[in-house]
């Protein structure tokens, strides 16, 4: 598992790889560029050389933004703004 740690007191960050964000998403490899440019998805981090991966924990927050969004209803992204 690609763990990091992004404090002492919060759970350690999942970074998740290209196939598994489309296994989560539905969305193809150009669509999650797109967006993420766009500034409409979670950016990618650099992990060395051309390697890169998500952080979990964005990719799923983006879901569950896009699900409340299709049903009317606020998303707790939006909440805590």
């Amino acid at each position: 598992m690609n763990t990091a740690r992004n404090d002492e007191h919060e759970e350690p960050v999942e970074f998740i790889r290209l196939p598994k964000v489309k296994e989560l998403t539905g969305l193809g490899t150009t669509k999650i560029y797109t967006m993420a440019v766009q500034g409409l998805f979670p950016k990618q981090v650099p992990l060395g050389g051309r390697a890169v991966a998500w952080v979990k924990s964005e990719v799923l927050q983006w879901n569950n933004d896009q699900l409340a969004a299709a049903r009317g209803q606020p998303s707790d992204s939006s909440l805590s703004k």
